[in-house]
């Protein structure tokens, strides 16, 4: 993106860059922090190849990075109040009925065991083991854009299991004693945190970390937050008519069942895909209005590749509404790849706990503010009534 910007444009974002921190400023108490923190956002929004503190620091005109590692560690702001403004200005420029709030995660790889839960863990990027630290993210996905809006660190149990190490990492004394926190525990706080708020988002997404989780969904539909989350094949519904599992229901769609939908202009999906969609039985718990359907996408190009998703939502939402939400994934996905490429959001050197969120929030920040600068309009799903048959049936 910053590649193709004409030296003039330049000169007019530095002027909404401007406008929009002179909102923020006062989160910065002193007029050498305001300063820095602009210098630092500056920084995460040039073209330099690799936005560590060294490289931070030339381009502030520093001869060392002493003062870049001072903001990130010991200067008086919070990080979190940061997020809170971040999320205000994205929610103001993105959201609206039919957005979706969108949870998904991705690995930082590290060298070492100091940094702020660093351990072996599954990268889903690269699809291996790796020594890297987790972050889970909340993006906001609307029509007229998409942006990071929350974020959070996984810490592993071998780190809750090990305080002296938590201490030394900075680890706040409260996160230690919650334990050692679910991802999907994660990003209830953090989809909660974005209701209180006030932020308008007609529904939830996310992959099968999550649509797996049971407390995950009933969170959700507690709250009658409408989801569309992806299941692992072996995922069993209880409450549907026939036993077995997602994929052994999928196999009996009809072909009829089945309905090719391209994907939208401007949409990040690649190829074309086949869709059936069923709804589930009610369940008991279910809240008066809402159904669960199933859902799933079908390959063109490998008929064999199947995904499945649970959706929760009212009775009258048409299925094109329900595959766009599927789809927001892709644009959360491209919000995580444009953040690391554009904004340095995966550059940080920092080890603490705190570095982590200051660097990882202003980075966030930075995205939002080239997302809301570059967004274009998007057009709008339509809302109609299906049919709500509550047994199994495939249309």
């Amino acid at each position: 993106m910053i590649e193709d910007v004409a030296p003039q444009e330049i000169t007019s974002w530095r002027s909404r860059l401007d406008e929009v921190f002179s909102t923020m400023a006062g989160l910065f108490g002193r007029v050498e922090l305001r300063r820095r923190a602009r210098s630092y956002l500056v920084g995460l929004l040039s073209p330099l190849e690799r936005k560590t503190g060294w490289q931070l620091a030339a381009a502030a005109g520093d001869p060392t990075p002493v003062r870049v590692q001072h903001f990130l560690s010991r200067a008086v702001w919070s990080a979190d109040l940061v997020r809170d403004a971040l999320r205000t200005y994205a929610a103001a420029h993105f959201a609206g009925p039919g957005g979706a709030l969108v949870v998904d995660e991705t690995g930082f790889p590290k060298r070492g065991p100091s940094s702020a839960g660093v351990q072996r863990q599954y990268l889903h990027a690269t699809g291996r083991t790796e020594n890297c630290q987790v972050g889970i993210f909340l993006a906001y996905v609307g029509e007229r854009g998409s942006a990071l809006i929350d974020r959070e660190l996984y810490l592993p149990p071998s780190w809750v299991e090990d305080p002296d190490r938590c201490t030394a990492a900075g680890v706040p004394a409260g996160r230690i004693a919650a334990g050692a926190l679910a991802k999907p525990r994660l990003a209830e706080a953090m989809i909660g945190r974005a209701v209180a708020a006030g932020v308008e988002a007609g529904w939830v997404a996310a992959d099968a970390t999550y649509g797996r989780d049971s407390a995950f969904l009933s969170f959700l539909s507690s709250r009658r937050l409408s989801y569309v989350v992806e299941v692992p094949l072996t995922q069993t519904l209880p409450e549907s008519d026939e036993s077995g599992r997602v994929d052994v229901l999928a196999s009996g769609a009809p072909d009829s069942a089945w309905h090719r939908m391209p994907p939208r202009p401007g949409s990040c999906a690649a190829g074309e895909y086949d869709w059936a969609w069923a709804t589930l039985p009610a369940a008991d718990d279910l809240p008066p209005g809402f159904v669960r359907t199933l859902l799933v996408r079908r390959s063109t190009e490998r008929p064999a590749e199947l995904v499945y998703y649970l959706c929760f939502h009212a009775d009258a939402v048409r299925r094109e509404e329900i595959v766009r939400t599927a789809e927001a994934r892709r644009a959360m996905a491209a919000c995580l790849l444009a953040a690391k490429a554009e904004c340095g959001l995966d550059h940080y050197q920092v080890r603490r706990w705190e570095g982590w969120y200051r660097h990882v929030t202003l980075a966030m920040l930075a995205h939002a503010f080239l997302a809301v600068t570059t967004a274009a309009d998007r057009g709008t799903g339509e809302l109609g009534d299906p049919e709500g048959p509550r047994a199994i049936r495939w249309r």
